[in-house]
């Protein structure tokens, strides 16, 4: 087994134990992180490490100097940069982290690749369970998303998606 093939499996089984009994709505963790892996893969295996791992810092104990130790310090930066800021608020918490995206440039912006394959796995998962009020929720956000997070020729079919679901239920 090759090396990218062992670090991809490495990065999943790392972040399915870190993330143990969370759910995904109805589903294991594990059906998200495979989903944003798959939207992330064909950008290169280490834009699939960064996709399994992009929660774990926000949602579990796990530190960046844990991934750092296992992963590296690229990978620790982006999971770093995909974790959402503190705040009371999903708006507030969003606000400073959208601001710390918009400033990311170089090697880094494979965090921006894959925070635009989250939001498009969310936002297919709100398609398929019928879920308008999440839907509607990143509708709402998508502008300032786009302003943050969107790099010319970094991810174009990825973000082609999101416009494409942005503008199909546009006021609906």
């Amino acid at each position: 087994m090759s090396d990218k093939v062992n670090m991809r499996n490495k990065a999943r089984s790392f972040a399915i134990q870190a993330h143990g009994d969370q759910r995904y709505g109805s589903f294991p963790y594990s059906v998200h992180l495979d989903e944003v892996a798959k939207i992330a893969s064909e950008y290169g295996e280490e834009a699939e490490v960064v996709a399994y791992l992009h929660d774990v810092i926000e949602d579990t104990d796990v530190t960046a100097k844990e991934i750092e130790d296992i992963f590296g310090e690229l990978v620790s930066r982006c999971v770093c940069i995909l974790s959402d800021e503190p705040g009371e608020t999903r708006k507030i918490r969003k606000s400073a982290t959208y601001q710390k995206m918009a400033k990311v440039s170089g090697s880094e912006e494979l965090a921006l690749l894959v925070k635009a394959a989250d939001r498009l796995a969310n936002m297919r998962a709100c398609l398929r369970s019928g879920d308008k009020a999440f839907l509607n929720m990143y509708r709402g956000e998508y502008e300032v998303f786009r302003r943050s997070a969107y790099r010319p020729n970094l991810c174009d079919k990825i973000w082609s998606e999101i416009e494409e679901i942005q503008n199909l239920y546009h006021g609906k």
